[in-house]
């Protein structure tokens, strides 16, 4: 069983509404919210599948980051078949 061990923390007024305020809308505790924040900011690159795929692609735009939609769209939007499998099943 792990034990939790007690931690004072000094914030000023705005950090601390900040904080609440995150916490309140997820439903969770300011202490939970803190145990997160610090498990998210610890976490290495290999423990976080995210991190793992940053830069395994190589040769990508250099703007990719400010025109993601607009590449996505044009690497998942197929051509439109001039046939569909139905039409074809229902010829035959």
């Amino acid at each position: 069983m792990i034990m939790n061990k007690p931690l004072q923390v000094y914030m000023n007024e705005h950090e601390l509404e900040l904080l609440d305020a995150w916490a309140r809308k997820r439903g969770w505790t300011k202490s939970h919210a803190v145990r997160m924040a610090i498990r998210a900011v610890t976490r290495g690159r290999d423990e976080d599948p995210l991190l793992r795929a940053c830069g395994m692609i190589e040769g990508l735009p250099e703007d990719v980051s400010g025109h993601i939609d607009e590449y996505l769209e044009e690497t998942f939007v197929a051509e439109k078949a001039a046939s569909s499998y139905r039409k074809r099943c229902r010829q035959s």
